[in-house]
């Protein structure tokens, strides 16, 4: 029988990465760019596996704008979310961004995305939802959700990240266990990028 795989995706954090990664700092960078295809995503790294998995289910965790302090943004965001949601097995958790007192002047915050990351990425394997969890980040706040599925001995653990030529490559890791890592390079971000611009309606 097939592993059941679920790709977990720490959305802002993949953007970012994908964008430091790939593009170089001295070239004009559309806000598109860096964005991936979940379901894209997911496939690839199902159909490289030698072992025999199927693709379950792909969980994107990000922040939504404030629609009175960013209506732009809210808009896009929305039909971004409703776009990625349309895709087979393909989930949005979203959270309100916090905004600090001095905005505009400083950017607003995700607050508690990466809580419920780590929380469904638990829960999901003690509950029996998936036989593989793959989480794509480089944010370290998430490795005790991480060692605590493997201490749990309650599914597969593994972790994804680019993979940038000539550059410090960034992945989570545990002390307890060598997880094994989908590296992903430009030409397999080219296979997964979105180029759409969720601005226009």
């Amino acid at each position: 029988m097939a592993d059941r795989v679920v790709l977990f995706v720490d959305y802002q954090n993949v953007y970012m990465s994908a964008r430091e990664a790939f593009y170089p700092s001295t070239s004009t960078i559309h806000h598109w760019e860096g964005q991936i295809n979940p379901l894209a995503l997911g496939r690839m790294m199902v159909e490289r596996s030698p072992f025999e998995r199927t693709l379950t289910g792909v969980r994107l965790y990000r922040g939504i704008p404030d629609p009175t302090k960013d209506p732009k943004g809210h808009r896009a965001c929305l039909r971004q979310s409703a776009a990625w949601s349309r895709l087979e097995g393909v989930q949005v958790i979203t959270r309100p961004l916090r905004y600090p007192n001095n905005w505009p002047r400083e950017r607003p915050q995700e607050k508690g995305i990466d809580v419920s990351l780590a929380v469904d990425f638990v829960l999901m394997a003690v509950r029996n939802e998936y036989d593989v969890g793959i989480l794509m980040s480089s944010d370290t706040d998430l490795i005790p959700a991480l060692e605590a599925v493997v201490d749990l001995d309650a599914a597969r653990v593994e972790v994804s990240a680019w993979s940038p030529a000539f550059r410090y490559k960034k992945r989570l890791a545990i002390s307890s266990r060598s997880l094994w890592c989908h590296w992903l390079d430009s030409e397999d971000y080219g296979h997964a990028r979105d180029t759409r611009d969720y601005n226009r309606p």
